[in-house]
């Protein structure tokens, strides 16, 4: 999304969620099982975890204010991002396991018996997380884009997702490679965490406010007014459906049925909202600058502090520390992971940047 067409209140509720990713990460591989199930930080933290949609209802606007969305590019796009997720499992998986330094528990927690074999390895590269997500889902969105510009296309797909998604989870057809892609699709194993089905439903949200958007000349207040009414709207009758059967509506938070993917839709809506408030009636200031960065970094954040949080395992243990020892870490692992970004890949794409502007100077003389 060009400068001029960004909107703030998505960057400000992007570069949170962002940030909120370490809490989350930092909170599942370090704090001990009492203390994400049976403490006050566990208890916030994973309430915090809920925001990832965010991520994808913005993706959603985004693509939709994107200069170029043909199909063509989209794909591109998607097989990059596909990349990018495959060396993110590489790296925080696979490498430390060959270069012998993931803890044994860490191992045993898939059920495993150490060491890792190879075909746990495999398993563990295949891990479908949230860049698969956004992978795949670009493809689909530049054909559906390429085909319709229509804003309810997007949003009848999505209901179509969150209806459907109870009954096709988990169906299989047991060919190598293809039950890999079904996992994608519709997984409903611990190998995949952020299935198209009902994850995509998302995005597609985000697409049907992005083109409404569009329509209404821009208007942001037109948007996230919207945005709210329809966020409570879809919040209560998620959590009404949520209340009348749990396990089928809601199951697990991977795993969402129709009335969690409701809630959790809706939430987030009224999240973004309260964004838009914020940035409308709070001055530009050296936290909204600090978040507009992030957000302009997720994916490399985000595969940034993945890294190395699996990496520092190693060192660190796997699930071995109460609260104040997460407290401690949660920081580290924040500086960290923006300083590698700022000190290291910010620099290398200025250098590269500056090298591509000498060569084009070269060749104009």
């Amino acid at each position: 999304m060009s400068s001029q067409n960004r909107i703030l209140a998505i960057d400000l509720a992007r570069g949170l969620a962002v940030i909120m990713v370490v809490l989350v990460h930092t909170l599942w591989i370090y704090g001990s099982p009492v203390t994400q199930s049976e403490t006050w930080l566990g208890s916030i933290i994973h309430f915090i975890g809920k925001g990832t949609p965010m991520f994808l209802i913005a993706m959603g606007v985004s693509f939709t204010l994107s200069r170029n969305q043909s199909i063509v590019l989209s794909i591109k796009r998607a097989f990059y991002i596909l990349a990018v997720g495959y060396l993110m499992n590489f790296l925080k998986f696979v490498l430390p396991v060959l270069i012998g330094t993931v803890p044994d528990n860490f191992i045993e927690a898939y059920g495993w018996t150490p060491p890792a074999t190879v075909d746990n390895m495999i398993y563990m590269f295949g891990t479908g997380d949230i860049l698969q997500l956004a992978g795949v889902s670009l493809l689909f969105m530049g054909i559906i884009n390429h085909f319709s510009k229509n804003k309810y296309v997007p949003l009848l797909i999505a209901g179509c997702i969150v209806v459907l998604t109870r009954e096709v989870h988990g169906f299989q057809i047991e060919v190598l490679g293809v039950s890999y892609l079904l996992d994608l699709l519709w997984g409903a194993g611990w190998n995949v965490y952020f299935a198209v089905f009902p994850w995509f439903s998302f995005i597609l949200i985000g697409m049907f406010f992005g083109m409404w958007y569009k329509e209404q000349n821009r208007s942001n207040n037109y948007l996230f007014a919207r945005m709210a009414s329809w966020g409570i709207v879809v919040m209560a009758v998620g959590g009404a459906l949520c209340y009348y059967n749990f396990e089928y509506h809601f199951g697990d938070y991977f795993h969402l049925g129709p009335g969690g993917t409701l809630y959790l839709a809706g939430f987030n809506m009224i999240m973004l909202w309260i964004s838009h408030v914020l940035v409308t009636k709070i001055k530009e200031n050296t936290i909204f600058k600090f978040l507009y960065y992030c957000s302009k970094r997720v994916t490399t954040i985000y595969v940034i502090q993945w890294v190395f949080i699996c990496w520092g395992m190693g060192i660190l243990g796997y699930q071995q520390f109460g609260v104040i020892g997460v407290l401690l870490l949660i920081p580290f692992y924040v500086l960290l992971t923006l300083g590698f970004q700022k000190f290291v890949l910010d620099r290398l794409i200025a250098r590269k940047a500056r090298r591509q502007v000498a060569v084009q100077k070269n060749v104009t003389t």
